[in-house]
């Protein structure tokens, strides 16, 4: 079995902090390999450079910065269980580079924040993060800013009920099971595809084997409307930590996120985002 290991690609934002903590603090649970990812980029810097040191080399500054945050995480992180830590610093266009960095790497999950130094709109998902989702093979996790990390109590995983959910409860249940947290498996019925009860028990009979997890509830909800607007609405009330959603053409994900990923991602913006992208459970 491979070990696991977590990509973080980082700008040095503050969004992009609070990615860092979320790798590091799950990666002492997965006893995990971490990589802190930099993309030189000169506006990002432009913003991130004081005046004392605006007149110095960039890729100094950020080989400076990006050491300073590995020797922060191995001396917080290894203690308690993470692997290892490591930087690298990788010339060439961001999203291309993290995710061939991730390819190479062989990364069980990429976590980075919902948007960049140059990105910040409110209530707006970051082009960099989103593009990263829609182009992965491999799972992520957006972080947004001003999300601070805590052990999670609760995980909403949104399912359609689809046979790879099969597979994709058991990576919920392994990271769930990390920190003793409940599971909501919530099916959203709208009115273009509506389900009733008894299909939902049928649903739920078929999937129940493949969840070995003694806290996990299933539940149907149905919206009028904007199944997004309904979701994020039962975040709330559950008091959900995190958001899990399988990307699979015909699933939940597929249907409310392909158009206009970043405008759409944005009902979310204050809960992390846990994409499942790769069915590989090793």
């Amino acid at each position: 079995m491979k070990s696991y290991s977590i990509l973080c690609p980082t700008d040095f934002s503050e969004c992009s902090l609070n990615a860092i903590e979320y790798a590091a603090k799950l990666g002492e649970k997965y006893h995990a390999e971490m990589v802190l990812f930099h993309v030189p980029n000169k506006d990002d810097y432009q913003k991130l450079m004081s005046n004392e040191s605006a007149s110095s080399d960039p890729l100094s500054f950020a080989k400076m910065k990006i050491d300073n945050l590995v020797k922060e995480v191995e001396k917080e992180s290894l203690p308690k269980g993470l692997k290892s830590c490591k930087a690298v610093i990788h010339e060439g266009k961001t999203v291309k580079s993290v995710l061939e960095y991730a390819k190479s790497m062989d990364a069980s999950i990429i976590i980075m924040g919902t948007e960049g130094v140059n990105e910040f709109k409110k209530n707006y998902i970051g082009t960099r993060s989103s593009r990263v989702i829609q182009k992965s093979d491999r799972d992520v996790l957006i972080v947004p800013r001003k999300v601070y990390f805590k052990p999670p109590k609760k995980f909403v995983y949104a399912t359609d009920y689809l046979e790879e959910d099969k597979i994709g409860i058991k990576k919920v249940v392994c990271m769930a099971g990390h920190f003793d947290c409940e599971i909501d498996m919530v099916h959203v019925s709208t009115k273009k595809k509506a389900i009733d009860k008894a299909l939902h028990q049928t649903m739920i009979s078929e999937i129940k084997p493949f969840v070995k997890y003694e806290k996990v509830n299933y539940v149907l909800k149905s919206y009028r409307d904007e199944p997004g607007l309904g979701l994020e609405n039962y975040m709330i009330t559950a008091k959900a930590d995190i958001l899990v959603t399988l990307s699979k053409k015909k699933s939940w994900f597929d249907q409310l996120f392909t158009q206009n990923l970043s405008r759409k991602m944005s009902y979310f913006i204050n809960k992390p985002l846990w994409v499942i992208k790769s069915l590989d459970t090793k």
